[in-house]
């Protein structure tokens, strides 16, 4: 089992992570990157060894109804490839393979009589909508591309 020095290194050695002191002398580490509301990848990294990391959805993890996976007997290899695998979950190319169920990124989306149609194109991470070749919308997530397309009026054809 690894101590708190050896975990607080191991997560301080990913660059994509933002240390926030809390109480207790517990630490929570945020990825600024995330495409998603949550931020906090690893949460009360605590000096007893103990910890959590954010692992909603990520296979091959037992995680508790708030998402989180405790840390506390993890070996250096298995923080690791949780640690990348939070990451990934959470970066824009991730929340774009979750949510385009098999990973498209290109979608057309019409209006109930056919007459109107509309692409969504992942391009330069970030989410487009086009009429033709001109830009109606611009988001930084399918789930927020999807909710300006549905409020529209439009379905996914």
């Amino acid at each position: 089992m690894l101590d708190f020095k050896q975990k607080l290194a191991i997560i301080q050695s990913f660059p994509e992570l933002e240390q926030k002191s809390v109480s207790l002398g517990r630490i929570n580490f945020q990825y600024p990157g995330s495409a998603a509301e949550r931020k906090n990848i690893v949460y009360h990294l605590h000096p007893n060894g103990n910890g959590y990391v954010y692992a909603k959805g990520i296979d091959g993890y037992r995680a508790d109804p708030k998402g989180m996976v405790n840390i506390r007997d993890f070996s250096e290899e298995d923080l690791r490839t949780l640690l990348k695998k939070a990451i990934h979950a959470l970066s824009p190319q991730g929340i774009y393979e979750k949510e385009t169920e098999g990973g498209n990124d290109h979608e057309l989306w019409v209006t109930p009589s056919g007459r109107q149609q509309l692409e969504v194109i992942y391009e330069n991470e970030l989410w487009n909508v086009y009429a033709g070749d001109l830009l109606d919308g611009t988001f930084r997530t399918y789930k927020e591309a999807v909710e300006y397309l549905n409020e529209e009026g439009f379905i996914r054809k």
